[in-house]
């Protein structure tokens, strides 16, 4: 294989998770902190979605981060922006009792440190919907540092989210590769496989696979970590 670059998705690949219990959970603490400032619980996680649903939309003229506060303002006015100290402290903060609510596989960290000695460079292709402070925990939750990645994707730094391929070239560009020389790893068919579209080759982790479509997975190379590491001659 001709690949310089390996790209893992975070949620339900390196960090085993219910995507459903930890949104819950996570909404659950995000609610908690914003009601003294007034949010509502049910209105806050609305206006979440709905903020995400920009985010996911976003044509490239902002950034994701930018998507997702013009949106959340237009729901709650001036106030919305006040109060992203508040939001931010969250994430430094309360956000970790998330942590609970996943899971922990000493073979994902592994599995990094061995394609690194390998000599393949590494980077962190998770939907860039979260700010940065809240993905670098969840890296740690996983057993690594964001020091293990040349670049991890945050709502900062990136202007397109997954599916859209557009996410993937974007990546590719910052990362100095082209995709034929990238190797995505993730568990959801839909939004990392279709990194094969532009060219890379994928690997899907069936640890906690999301498979809303129910396609074929045989088409692609798949399993757990130990056959990540045989399918790339790695011992």
């Amino acid at each position: 294989m001709n690949i310089k670059m390996v790209l893992f998705d975070l949620d339900g690949t390196l960090l085993p998770m219910d995507q459903d219990e930890f949104t819950k959970g996570y909404f659950s603490l995000l609610a908690r902190k914003a009601a003294p400032r007034g949010y509502e619980p049910k209105g806050l996680v609305d206006a979440i979605w709905s903020g995400t649903a920009a985010m996911v939309n976003n044509d490239g003229s902002k950034t994701n981060e930018e998507a997702f506060w013009k949106r959340f303002a237009e729901i709650y006015g001036e106030k919305a922006l006040k109060d992203y100290p508040m939001f931010e402290d969250f994430y430094k903060n309360e956000f970790n009792g998330a942590k609970s609510c996943c899971g922990f596989n000493p073979k994902a960290a592994q599995a990094v440190r061995k394609i690194k000695e390998a000599g393949y460079r590494t980077a962190l292709a998770t939907n860039p919907i979260f700010p940065a402070i809240a993905t670098e925990s969840r890296i740690r939750w996983a057993g690594l540092e964001p020091t293990d990645f040349e670049m991890y994707t945050t709502y900062e730094n990136m202007r397109f989210c997954k599916p859209n391929t557009l996410y993937y070239t974007d990546m590719t560009k910052k990362l100095g590769v082209l995709p034929e020389e990238c190797l995505m790893v993730g568990n959801d068919v839909s939004e990392d496989m279709v990194a094969a579209s532009i060219g890379m080759k994928v690997f899907l982790l069936t640890d906690c696979m999301i498979n809303k479509e129910r396609a074929d997975i045989s088409v692609y190379p798949n399993g757990v970590f130990d056959e990540l590491l045989k399918y790339m001659e790695i011992n």
